[in-house]
Order: structure tokens, then sequence, then C-alpha cells
């Protein structure tokens, strides 16, 4: 049995070994620039594969002339260390994001002598499916999300005069806040589970109220989507899927 001290002793080596590791991964995705920069970049451009996709499902369903529209925005750096700081912070998120894995390894080395039999059982399935859905919110907004917002946004005009360059800092100001939006916002059917089994709420609740999260969702995807059908489906449906598998979890963890 352990001391109050030898819990800290063994917190302060937990805390050691993390930061040793993200600082490997932070330094290695710096040292990277080339590589992780063009795949930051990637959504701003015409060409990044979404566009493509979202064309060929076009094309599929009949609508043979549906294209998108050529579009570039320019993106400036208006401060004289806003490159080098940009590529600071983006380091640390992306070296963070790889090290996550193995920091909820060591939490649950930390936290699991504490935890009944029953509680275990339930913790690990509960960390790796909070990990899982958060990556797919990552992907989420990567591939669909961002780039369909940075297109809208980056070549909104109220006038002919006016020309958009976004700054560098904002791009990946927005670029953070979606993602981690995202990845938040796809721990719904975890966090169903846990009020579910709270008795906060029932499956029963969330499906009086299907209808109602459906236009609150889609009202949702309408203002950060284009003004564009396909776009707008494209969003909506992941995002009510998810509603509809909380609802599932829900009834499942009674």
């Amino acid at each position: 049995m352990l001391t109050f001290g030898g819990h800290l002793e063994v917190l302060r080596r937990m805390l050691i070994r993390i930061s040793c590791v993200a600082g490997v991964l932070i330094v290695a995705v710096f040292c990277f620039k080339d590589t992780v920069w063009r795949w930051l970049l990637a959504p701003s451009e015409r060409e990044f594969v979404t566009w493509g996709w979202i064309e060929r499902a076009a094309h599929w369903l009949g609508f043979a002339g549906f294209r998108f529209a050529d579009y570039h925005v320019d993106l400036i750096a208006t401060e004289l260390s806003s490159q080098f700081m940009s590529h600071i912070t983006t380091a640390i998120y992306i070296g963070l994001l790889f090290t996550s894995p193995y920091i909820l390894f060591e939490l649950f080395r930390f936290v699991s002598p504490a935890l009944y039999d029953s509680e275990r059982r339930y913790s690990i399935p509960i960390a790796i499916t909070v990990y899982l859905l958060f990556i797919v919110g990552i992907l989420m907004s990567y591939f669909v999300l961002f780039p369909i917002s940075f297109r809208f946004l980056g070549t909104y005009s109220v006038s002919a005069r006016i020309h958009s360059t976004i700054t560098l800092s904002s791009y990946v100001s927005t670029f953070t806040t979606l993602t981690l939006l995202m990845g938040l916002v796809f721990q719904l059917p975890v966090i169903a589970f846990i009020l579910t089994r709270m008795g906060f709420i029932s499956s029963e609740l969330l499906a009086r109220y299907r209808k109602h999260s459906f236009v609150v969702i889609m009202l949702m995807a309408a203002i950060i989507t284009p003004p564009d059908v396909m776009t707008l489906v494209i969003v909506t449906l992941p995002l009510y899927l998810l509603y509809e598998i909380s609802i599932r979890v829900a009834a499942w963890s009674v």
C-alpha cells in the first residue's frame, strides 16, 4: 500500500515519461516541416481529395454535370514571427495528438489500482471508445467540415471590390478549433451512455426529440456549408447518424 508521498512519486515518474515521449514526437513533427505543412494546407486547395469524392458521388447519383467551381484563397503572414510561431504551435498540437495513446495508457496504469474489477471492465472499453471517436471526429473535420467551411468563408464576398487574403494565424486557429470541436461532438454516444447510466436521460427521451434534433443539425450544417444541397447533405448525415447511434447506445446501456 503506497503512502501519499509514494503516489506523488509515481505521478512524478509518469509525468516525466509522458513529457519525454511528447518532447521527442513534437521535435520530430517540427523537423518534418515540409511534409506536415503540406498535409495541413491541403484542405485549402481546390485539388483536395474531398472535392473529387463529392463530384464522383454526385455523378454516381445521376448529377452528371455537377462540378465545383475553381477557387483560390491566398494565405499571408502579417507579422515577422507569425510563421515561426505557427510552426511551433502546430508541432506541439500534432505531437500531443500522436502522444495521446501513450498518455491514455499511462493514465490508466496510474488510476487502475484504485478501481474495482467492474469499474476496470467498463473503463477500458470507454477509454478506447472515447479515443477512437475523437480520431473519427478529427478525420471528419479534416476531410469534410474544414475544407467545406474554408471554401465557403474564404471565397465569400460582400462586394467584388473586396479581395480576401487569409492570415496564417487565422487559418491555424480555425483549423484547430473545428478539429477540437468535432472531436468533442463525436463523444455524443459516450456522453449518452454515461448520462443514461446516471439516470438523467433515456433512449425514449432522445427518440422523442429525434425530429427536433434533425432540424437543429441541418440548420447548423446550413450555416457552415456553402449554399448547395450536396455539401449540406454530406455534413448533415454523419452528425445525425451520430445522434441515432447515441439513441441505440442509451437503449443498450440500461
